[in-house]
């Protein structure tokens, strides 16, 4: 069980990794689902993913505080419409801009209405 957790946490944090610099992959759940597996498996690989500058980014404040505060959902949610938005920009299949369009709608409504929003 202790090998599975340990595959399952670095595939779900490499993936998160990804994530950070690709909006189509989340990076939310896979880090937590990393941090999850890690806690069970392996002190070492959980210390060092809660001490990488991502976790920090992305994940501890949601972890902690099942949440993100207003300010953080805007920055959260501009990195992804600049992304996004540029490879709407870039792309020529109408159908792939209004899919990327929807994922970006979706993503923003789920930030914004599924995701506690924390006072500071």
């Amino acid at each position: 069980m202790r090998l599975l957790l340990l595959s399952v946490g670095v595939i779900s944090t490499i993936l998160g990794f990804v994530g950070a610099f690709l909006p189509l992959l989340p990076t939310t759940p896979f880090l937590l689902l990393a941090v999850f597996c890690f806690a069970r498996s392996s002190d070492e690989f959980h210390n060092w993913l809660v001490r990488t500058k991502i976790y920090k980014s992305y994940v501890q404040e949601f972890y902690e505080r099942g949440g993100y505060t207003l300010k953080k959902k805007f920055q959260l949610l501009l990195s992804v419409v600049i992304v996004v938005g540029i490879s709407i920009y870039l792309v020529d299949n109408i159908y792939i801009k209004i899919g990327l369009s929807v994922m970006l709608l979706m993503q923003a409504i789920v930030l914004f209405t599924v995701i506690k929003t924390l006072d500071k």
